[in-house]
């Protein structure tokens, strides 16, 4: 299968449904931005060496969360102002010359959390021990007690 043929894990009418009613200014973007944010999952599922598409034909339910994720990201991407500063929250004050605020979308662009990464099942924690001494053989003087019915 090649790139041109995967299909977006979302549509308009999802995000019209899951997020909001689109603009008519919003439509094109939302439909560009569908294709980038579904991509950009599939690329972060390959960095972790899974492949989202197979995930997803194998668990149906799976298509419906990344379905879910992909609205999150591309209305967070949507409501990312274009001709202003991307600000959910701006504090000002007078006197003393000072302002401070909360950006919506940290570097511009899409934006995809770690926790939506996980809902995915692509962020997993990871155990690693370094065995300085070997594998344990355990202490042949010591038994572990019988399994009781």
């Amino acid at each position: 299968m090649n790139g041109s043929d995967l299909q977006p894990f979302a549509t308009l009418d999802d995000i019209t449904t899951l997020f909001r009613p689109l603009q008519p200014s919003e439509i094109l973007k939302a439909t560009k931005l569908l294709k980038v944010v579904s991509d950009s999952l599939r690329v972060a599922a390959a960095q972790v060496g899974k492949d989202l598409d197979c995930m997803i034909q194998a668990s149906p339910a799976l298509a419906t969360v990344a379905t879910s994720v992909t609205v999150d990201v591309v209305g967070r991407a949507l409501n990312t102002s274009t001709d202003g500063e991307p600000m959910t929250q701006l504090t000002q004050s007078a006197g003393g010359y000072s302002a401070s605020g909360t950006y919506l979308v940290p570097g511009g662009g899409v934006y995809i959390k770690k926790s939506e990464l996980a809902r995915l099942g692509l962020r997993r924690q990871q155990i690693g021990v370094i065995d300085f001494y070997g594998p344990y053989q355990g202490n042949p003087g010591c038994t572990l007690p019988a399994d009781q019915d």
